[in-house]
């Protein structure tokens, strides 16, 4: 009984100078919008909980050392073969090590629906105008979050140090050094010299498991911070106006579907892991600068990347005494203006609508047809090169050579994206002239 009166003056006196219990029943009392695609920012969190807790377990057992080995392990086709200590340890987790296997795929899967969960939820955000004032800050977080996933997720993919990695790394290395002036710095940075050079695994190494994930998880935390701060957006219906929120309390509610999502997250990446074969580094070999694999498409989030390099025709341009090589254009400029674009949308239309004010209630898509209109044609644009990646996989199935086939997407990549437009717009237009708007 004293023990317990102790506990609750110690109590008493950390909330008399922290005010910890206001903070918490006003947090408890927060409500949260009921429709589903709010939750898809959850699923990115839970799936970066699932890549930080597997990627801890793989940290104990990868070795990032260009270190040239020989390999006796459980593999049989590999036993007496020369490679790096980086790829033996990959080898070694997928078949040495208990749960190794499961781990490492665990991992890959997680990072791929990151990526696929951060991209629908920035369409989400786009589509319905949630980056309008008050939240143009969150939106430039939001998008910092999409580019550093990419390029962990790019990072992370090439640790193993097999013959597939390497062949995106030798790309990756020839795109930094196409840049003018900077490329050789850039290049010598992340790579440690000319490619391949030993110290490029362990930078990407560092990278990996230190710098992107801490600023990951602080911007994280940042994203969370702001929209707790902000009042949550919501779509329009009866009930709903610009200074209300209706929805579920946080507690016990709403943290029950969310609780709820995060075992389904897991569960479904966990089956995922435990089905679904990824990246078998032992099919591919260990990495030699003399080979190049076929039939290499990387992850799906660098593969519009993959597909502008292959349909982009073979130009240079050379001025100031200076050469801009063929790679600059799809592996730089053209992810540049991407992300640019992204990040200055929200100023680019408050500039061009004039409107400036605060804004709580989301749009639908149909009443705004031409930002809908300029996402679709974007969103066929980028699937084209994604599908333009794999040109070598298609001519093979389809039985034909690979010069049509590469004809074809050069000439649907600028033809799709404006007819898809122009359809979502005409779209978008008949569906708002035939139903009510929603006030």
């Amino acid at each position: 009984m004293h023990n317990r009166a102790v506990l609750a003056r110690l109590g008493r006196w950390f909330d008399d100078r922290l005010g910890a219990s206001r903070f918490a029943r006003s947090a408890l009392d927060k409500v949260f919008p009921d429709h589903w695609s709010f939750m898809l920012g959850e699923v990115a969190l839970y799936c970066f909980i699932v890549l930080v807790v597997t990627g801890v377990f793989l940290t104990f057992f990868f070795d990032p050392s260009p270190r040239d080995v020989v390999y006796h392990g459980a593999y049989g086709p590999l036993r007496d073969v020369h490679m790096s200590e980086a790829y033996r340890s990959a080898v070694r987790l997928s078949f040495d090590v208990r749960a190794g296997l499961v781990m490492r795929q665990l991992h890959h899967w997680a990072a791929l629906v990151f990526v696929a969960s951060l991209v629908t939820h920035v369409c989400r955000v786009f589509f319905t105008g949630a980056f309008r004032r008050p939240r143009e800050i969150n939106w430039l977080v939001g998008v910092t979050l999409l580019v550093l996933a990419v390029m962990n997720g790019f990072t992370g993919y090439s640790l193993p140090d097999d013959l597939l990695s390497g062949t995106g790394l030798r790309i990756a290395y020839s795109i930094a050094l196409s840049i003018p002036v900077a490329g050789t710095w850039i290049t010598f940075l992340f790579f440690g010299g000319p490619f391949p050079a030993a110290e490029t695994i362990r930078r990407l190494y560092v990278i990996h498991i230190l710098l992107v994930p801490a600023a990951i998880a602080a911007l994280l935390g940042a994203h969370l911070a702001i929209i707790w701060h902000q009042k949550h957006t919501q779509f329009r219906g009866p009930g709903r106006t610009e200074h209300n929120v209706v929805g579920s309390q946080l507690w016990p509610t709403y943290a029950a579907k969310s609780i709820g999502l995060m075992f389904l997250v897991v569960g479904a990446i966990a089956a995922l892991a435990g089905l679904a074969q990824i990246n078998p580094v032992w099919l591919y070999g260990p990495f030699r600068a003399s080979a190049v694999s076929t039939a290499a498409q990387p992850d799906w989030y660098v593969g519009w990347l993959e597909g502008a390099l292959r349909i982009f025709p073979p130009w240079e341009v050379r001025a100031l005494r200076h050469t801009v090589p063929n790679p600059f254009f799809p592996g730089v400029l053209l992810p540049g203006l991407t992300f640019v674009l992204l990040y200055a949308w929200p100023f680019m239309e408050a500039r061009f609508t004039g409107d400036r004010e605060v804004h709580h209630l989301l749009d639908r898509p149909r009443d705004r047809p031409l930002r809908t209109a300029f996402g679709v044609a974007t969103l066929t644009f980028y699937i084209v090169l994604l599908l333009a990646g794999g040109q070598d996989i298609v001519a093979q199935k389809l039985g034909v050579d690979i010069v049509p086939v590469l004809d074809t997407f050069r000439a649907l990549v600028l033809v799709l994206p404006p007819i898809a437009g122009v359809l979502a717009w005409k779209a978008c237009r008949d569906l708002a002239a035939t139903s009510p708007h929603q006030g």
